[in-house]
């Protein structure tokens, strides 16, 4: 009984209070408690009623009892006879009123005077109320207002033996005494009634709960909707819907369900193993209850996709709900867009994978791959051989290159790749090329254009099996570059307009980027025959350097590295590399700029740091120049290496501006890198450059390069110059190509993505017997002994015949050396590939050639020389300046070598 009332207890009603209204439980449940509390209202109050009529009948009863009681007593009729009445009635009917439980008993005469009275002072006064009808021997009932309040009374006659009225009596009640009856009853019937309505709510709410539950809380109007919405969708709806109970009873088929299959109109309700027109497979499908997705089964000549999915989850009625989907025709669908798929996902391939370099060969090669086996058996690229190199295309199909080739297999019998072909004008690819239209052949066997083409050939390809073709034109910009020929085999049948449409879209996206490769192997071209023809073709002769070099194009393009071997006066060489940072052909113009202007420097033989101060006011102005013209942002960065080595002192001289210092490879293997200042890159300015000298031994090693060889983004450049330094070191004896190859194959497996200037130099001495010096005093006099030694050292060289002149030069260079220089003055003489004459002083005045006047004793000894001489300069020292002169070696005697 407790756990009862726990239960009782738990249960809440205000889930039930705060239930919406608006759904059928929530409306059913105020419905139902209003009608319960107006049903306990008017049983309250009908009860209220009838208490109150059944006192109020009570106390007329009483009354009416208690006065023909007393009416009837004995003694009373003799009492009244008597001379005085109340003396004898007065006490009988005070007892008799509280034995009765009355609050009056009054005995009057018939004339309606009282001889009792429970207030004796009201005895003798006229009774209050109705006595006629009493008089007339009736029981009369009324409600006055009397001298105790307002009452209910009985008035009874008091007859004699021979049945005359010889008075009355009257007992009653006050009303007041009455309603306090009805209240004394009043908590009862209210208790009563609030039990009835507690009882009765709870009652309602478990109802509408359960109602609740079995609506979801929906409102009418939803209830409804959702009513009319389920039977449209089962009877409208373009897919069969079944619901089979967890016995294999089926409740539900819609009229799609019963169309497919094929359903009696009592099939609802039996089992689904009674329905004779289901398959075998599908019964056991129903049967089961297990979950099902797009599995296929057979109804009559139907295909169904049938899914299954169980029921009563969530606390519902246990089975299953079946959906059944007409897939006959879709199957044919689906097969299309299946087809359709795969074209889409083979021009989306093709998108990724057509173009990926600006390569003619590559882009062609991989147009023939992303079709093969896709599309086509066999997939050959033709294209006219002046797009290879970049230029426009031939009108005619005569010069088509095959330059791609791709198959199922590798033994087919077309035309092999690299092969010139010209087709004749009968063939489709001849066709398609002229007219800038697909051709579509289905049946090669019947082609006689084709035929025409090569009927050899034609007929193994036949043999083979090859029997379709589509040959699509490659052209971009109304400009025909080739022609994409797609072959099928035996295995697959013949291409069809839709494929043709295909195989247009496919050669139309590929020909974009090979029109763009095109383009890009003519500007490539171009820049790259600009970059070489601003590169040295070939190194001077010169014998103080063996040289060797590589110049390597970035993956990019052209760019701005340079290099250069420059002899100077007096058997040096000059060796310079630099670095234009960008791509392109404005770096490249540029570095020819920077080149040409290093060679215009080194013509005055100044030294490396005031060679770079100029080209670094070069820059400048440059960069300048350009702002000012276009707003472009001019050189934005250049570095420079300058070195001159002297073969006769062994000597080399050399400053860097921003470029990476050169490394040196001793006669012994060991490779150092030389500590050269370090200045700023060119067109910075403000900031002198410095040079370092030092002592070459002959045989070493002088290797200059660009950050193109050591830098990559995968490595440091630290890692970079020690992976040199392995290549160069323990190779003495390896000659400056081999050391070239050498550093590339160990740093450059691949093609660099930047581009990579490379020299080597192996130095090189003038040996002493070709050197000859001599100092010369200062005095007029000792020119003449000064030509006497000359022309007997030319005679000790084989130079007889070069006396006169080389005695005549010398003559003029130390006799302006001796009257405008000042002394130490020095003479030298080198044997090389010319013959060299150099007169030195302290003086840093310069001569300068002009043209004397008929009249005039002097100036004409410069231009003496001048015509004597080859060649002929000046180049100043720290301490002076040098004066030379060249002159060719005689034929007959041949040139030394080094």
């Amino acid at each position: 009984m407790a756990n009862r009332f726990a239960g009782f207890r738990r249960f809440s009603f205000r889930p039930l209070v705060s239930r919406s209204p608006r759904s059928v439980a929530g409306q059913v449940f105020v419905l139902q408690v209003a009608l319960v509390v107006l049903l306990v209202a008017c049983g309250v109050f009908a009860l209220v009623l009838q208490s109150e009529r059944d006192t109020t009948a009570e106390a007329k009863r009483r009354s009416v009892a208690t006065a023909e009681t007393f009416a009837h007593a004995p003694g009373v009729v003799a009492a009244l006879r008597t001379p005085d009445p109340s003396k004898i009635l007065q006490p009988a009917t005070e007892a008799a009123r509280k034995a009765a439980g009355v609050d009056f008993i009054v005995v009057m005469n018939t004339k309606g005077i009282r001889y009792t009275h429970p207030l004796p002072s009201l005895i003798g006064k006229r009774f209050v109320g109705t006595i006629g009808p009493s008089l007339a021997g009736k029981v009369y009932t009324e409600s006055v207002h009397g001298p105790l309040g307002h009452e209910v009374q009985a008035t009874v006659p008091i007859k004699d033996v021979g049945d005359n009225v010889v008075g009355l009596v009257s007992a009653g009640l006050k009303v007041k005494n009455v309603t306090s009856e009805v209240d004394r009853q009043l908590p009862i019937i209210l208790g009563a009634g609030a039990g009835a309505l507690v009882v009765s709510t709870g009652v309602t709410g478990l109802v509408g709960r359960r109602l609740r539950r079995q609506t979801h809380s929906l409102a009418p109007d939803e209830m409804t909707r959702m009513y009319d919405h389920h039977d449209t969708v089962l009877h409208s709806v373009r897919e069969g819907v079944l619901i089979v109970a967890g016995d294999g009873r089926l409740l539900l088929a819609n009229d799609e369900a019963r169309r497919l299959l094929e359903l009696p109109p009592d099939a609802e309700g039996r089992h689904v193993s009674q329905l004779s027109n289901l398959e075998p497979e599908t019964v056991e499908l129903l049967v089961s209850g297990r979950e099902a997705t797009d599995e296929v089964h057979f109804a009559g000549e139907r295909l169904l996709a049938v899914n299954q999915r169980p029921t009563g989850r969530n606390g519902g009625i246990e089975g299953t709900v079946v959906t059944l989907r007409d897939s006959t025709e879709l199957q044919a669908v689906t097969g299309r867009a299946e087809v359709a798929r795969e074209r889409l996902k083979l021009l989306y391939d093709a998108g990724l994978g057509v173009g990926t370099t600006l390569d003619v060969r590559r882009t062609a090669d991989e147009l023939a791959r992303v079709a093969v086996p896709r599309f086509a058996d066999f997939v050959t690229v033709d294209l006219a051989d002046a797009v290879l190199h970049g230029e426009e295309p031939a009108p005619t199909a005569t010069d088509l290159r095959r330059i791609a080739v791709c198959g199922i297999r590798n033994d087919h019998p077309l035309y092999e790749r690299g092969r010139l072909i010209d087709f004749v004008p009968s063939t489709p690819q001849a066709r398609g090329y002229g007219s800038g239209r697909s051709e579509l052949v289905t049946d090669l066997s019947t082609a006689a254009g084709w035929h025409a083409q090569d009927p050899e050939r034609t007929k193994e390809i036949i043999d083979y099996g090859i029997h379709s073709l589509i040959a699509a034109p490659i052209q971009a910009g109304g400009v025909v570059l080739g022609v994409a020929n797609f072959w099928r085999a035996k295995q697959h049948e013949p291409f069809d307009e839709e494929e043709l449409s295909l195989a247009e879209e496919l050669v139309a996206r590929a020909a974009v980027s090979i029109d763009n490769a095109r383009r890009y192997t003519r500007e490539h071209a171009l820049a790259v025959t600009l970059q070489r023809s601003l590169l040295p073709r070939a190194l001077p002769e010169q014998s103080a350097l063996d040289v060797g070099y590589r110049y390597l194009p970035a993956q990019s393009g052209v760019s701005g590295d340079w290099f250069d071997v420059i002899p100077l006066p007096g058997s040096r060489v000059a060796l310079a590399v630099g670095d234009v940072v960008g791509h392109g052909l404005h770096a490249a113009a540029t570095m020819g700029r920077l080149r040409t202007a290093v060679h215009n420097f080194s013509t005055l033989d100044l030294p490396p740091d005031e060679l770079l101060s100029h080209l670094d006011d070069l820059v400048g102005r440059i960069d300048q120049d350009e702002r000012d013209t276009d707003g472009a942002a001019g050189v934005v960065g250049a570095t420079c290496l300058y070195a001159i080595y002297d073969p006769v002192t062994r000597r080399c001289v050399m400053a860097r501006a921003g470029h990476l210092a050169p490394a040196l490879v001793l006669p012994d293997g060991t490779v150092t890198f030389v500590d050269v200042p370090t200045g700023p890159p060119l067109g910075l300015g403000g900031l002198p450059f410095q040079t370092a000298e030092l002592d070459i031994p002959e045989g070493a090693q002088l290797v200059l390069y660009t950050d193109g060889l050591i830098e990559d983004r995968r490595r440091d450049l630290d890692v970079g110059m020690e992976l040199l330094r392995e290549a160069l070191a323990g190779h003495p004896d390896r000659s400056p190509e081999e050391s070239c190859q050498a550093v590339l194959d160990e740093l450059l497996p691949g093609r660099p993505k930047d581009d990579v200037a490379l020299l080597i130099a192996r130095t090189q001495g003038l040996p002493p017997d070709r050197i000859a010096d001599w100092d010369v005093p200062l005095d007029p006099a000792a020119v003449a002994g000064m030509r006497d030694t000359v022309s007997r050292k030319l005679d000790e060289w084989g130079l007889s015949e070069l006396g006169f002149s080389m005695e005549l030069i010398l003559s003029e260079l130390i006799t302006n050396a001796i009257r405008y220089g000042s002394e130490p003055i020095h003479v030298r003489l080198i044997r090389d590939r010319t013959l060299i004459c150099e007169v030195s002083d302290t003086s840093s005045t310069s001569p300068h050639l002009r043209y004397a006047a008929t009249m005039d004793e002097g100036g004409r000894g410069l231009f003496l020389v001048s015509q004597m001489a080859e060649r002929w300069g000046t180049r100043y020292t720290p301490q002076g300046k040098v004066i030379w002169a060249e002159q060719a070696l005689p034929r007959v005697t041949g040139q030394p070598g080094p």
